[in-house]
């Protein structure tokens, strides 16, 4: 048997093909990196939407030096009472709200640890530092805790991580099971009524597990499974339409889009206001972001603020749903 070259068996070896796979994995393994620490790597508040209560001119007064913070942190606006204050935050549109009380020197602030501990934590540092160099001191009312056993107000994070990665998983396996590409419509078909499936038993069990089983998240378990199955097959929907229009690079194309762009723009360890303009941009629009968003106001907002969300989700399924349909038409016309 002749000897063979080492730059003939490299050769052999790594194939151009393969040689491509791996340039493509170093690339999206440089873009994770520069996505999750460019995302999360120096959390700073910026237009975080804000109430201010205050009789008479004090009103106009406080909305007027929050509005000139360095950096704006904060978007004041004044509000009537404490009881506005509270219920816009629980709708959700407000984060926090600072209660004046000009015959005292105590002030209040309300916060809601159940959208992001690591967001009402900031704003409580923040407001304090304000006080104290007006010679005040605050009391800080968390209208919306998270749960016991969410401290952090993490667990909505990860189901909704735990649910994308069931989608991508499932959608893949099925379709490079027999060949990246769909032959058929009808087998494209099948792929989507299988997806479905999983998304259905995906739900329901995620929903379970940090429901009644962990305890982690309030919340009713019937509303988290029909988001559950909502995001899993949007993600799943979105894999084999990538897949049947570019193949196994579609796979690559999912975990850019829902994995490094998509997961440190959820707003699950930052919350949207601490994100930096382009993830706080892209984030609601990206199935983790909609997912991690509608969750929360599941456990947390009594449902509340989820029309965006759920219709970002949806078309990401409809949309999915209808390219993967047309790819498999498209390759089988001759």
């Amino acid at each position: 048997m002749p000897h063979r070259s080492f730059r003939a068996e490299v050769t052999d070896a790594v194939t151009p093909r393969a040689t491509l796979l791996i340039l493509g994995v170093v690339a999206l393994q440089l873009l994770f990196i520069a996505s999750y620490v460019g995302a999360l790597h120096d959390p700073r508040p910026k237009d975080v939407p804000f109430g201010v209560v205050a009789p008479g001119a004090a009103a106009q007064q406080t909305t007027t030096r929050l509005e000139r913070l360095p950096g704006t942190p904060l978007d004041p606006r004044a509000l009537p009472d404490e009881a506005t204050a509270r219920q816009r935050i629980r709708e959700r549109d407000i984060d926090a709200a600072l209660i004046v009380d000009p015959s005292g020197t105590t002030d209040t602030l309300l916060v809601a640890s159940g959208g992001g501990r690591v967001l009402s934590t900031t704003l409580t540092a923040l407001v304090t530092n304000l006080e104290k160099s007006e010679r005040r001191t605050l009391r800080t009312v968390d209208v919306v805790p998270s749960a016991p056993h969410d401290p952090n107000g993490l667990s909505s994070f990860y189901l909704v991580v735990g649910w994308c990665v069931g989608g991508y998983l499932g959608a893949a396996a099925l379709a490079v099971s027999a060949g990246a590409k769909p032959s058929d419509p009808a087998r494209a078909a099948i792929r989507l009524a299988v997806t479905a499936l999983i998304a259905v038993v995906g739900g329901l069990g995620g929903a379970l597990i940090a429901g009644p089983v962990l305890d982690a998240l309030p919340g009713g378990t019937a509303a988290l499974w029909g988001l559950g199955a909502l995001i899993i097959f949007a993600v799943g929907a979105a894999t084999l339409a990538l897949q049947g229009l570019f193949g196994t690079i579609g796979i690559g194309l999912v975990i850019l889009l829902v994995v490094i762009l998509g997961n440190p723009s959820a707003g699950g360890a930052l919350p949207p206001p601490l994100l930096p303009p382009f993830w706080k941009a892209i984030g609601p629009a990206l199935p983790p972001g909609a997912g991690t968003w509608s969750t929360r106001s599941i456990a947390y907002f009594d449902h509340h603020a989820m029309t965006g969300p759920l219709l970002v989700l949806a078309a990401w399924a409809l949309i999915g749903t209808a390219v993967t349909m047309a790819a498999a038409t498209r390759r089988r016309t001759p």
